[in-house]
């Protein structure tokens, strides 16, 4: 059995449409593609049902032109994908999780752009840096004040919540 939409005037069996949609009859019934919107990729014409997992999408047609802050390696879309490639022990420049979320918590402590998201003001010893080990939730979100354990989590979600892309520059 099918049916017009009355917005996109294409016909669609019965499974386009919810159950309330298709209880309003012929003449006033919308296919869930139309009810729920549909947002396209401007660059591959891929589709999605929000504009959030569009915004995610895109993150695919970055410029690969971050260099990650260690080893200097350019080939990240954005900041928070070269630190999470650092923070994964994945980065050359540093033996470890541990050692690279320590490296990670150092360099972002020692940048005064980073004061704000730091959940706690960093103990330094002589010669500029942290001493004891990295607290668990470092890092803060100034505007929700969400915490985070991983600074590229902090970046993602400064990017995707709060359209912040220039949190911290390589």
């Amino acid at each position: 059995m099918t049916r017009q939409c009355v917005q996109c005037d294409k016909y669609k069996n019965r499974r386009s449409f919810s159950s309330n949609q298709w209880a309003k009859g012929e003449d006033s019934s919308r296919c869930t593609t139309c009810v729920c919107g549909v947002f396209g990729c401007n660059k591959c014409d891929k589709i999605f049902r929000d504009r959030n997992s569009l915004k995610m999408h895109m993150q695919v047609h970055r410029a690969k032109n971050v260099a990650c802050p260690v080893c200097g390696d350019r080939r990240f879309g954005a900041g928070a994908n070269a630190v999470m490639h650092v923070e994964r022990g994945h980065c050359r420049g540093c033996k470890g999780r541990d050692s690279a979320r320590r490296h990670i918590y150092e360099f972002a402590s020692c940048q005064s752009a980073m004061r704000p998201f730091m959940a706690y003001a960093p103990q330094l010893l002589y010669g500029g840096y942290s001493c004891g080990s990295v607290p668990n939730f470092p890092y803060r979100c100034p505007q929700c004040y969400m915490s985070y354990q991983q600074l590229s989590q902090l970046m993602q979600h400064q990017y995707q919540k709060h359209s912040n892309n220039d949190m911290l520059t390589f």
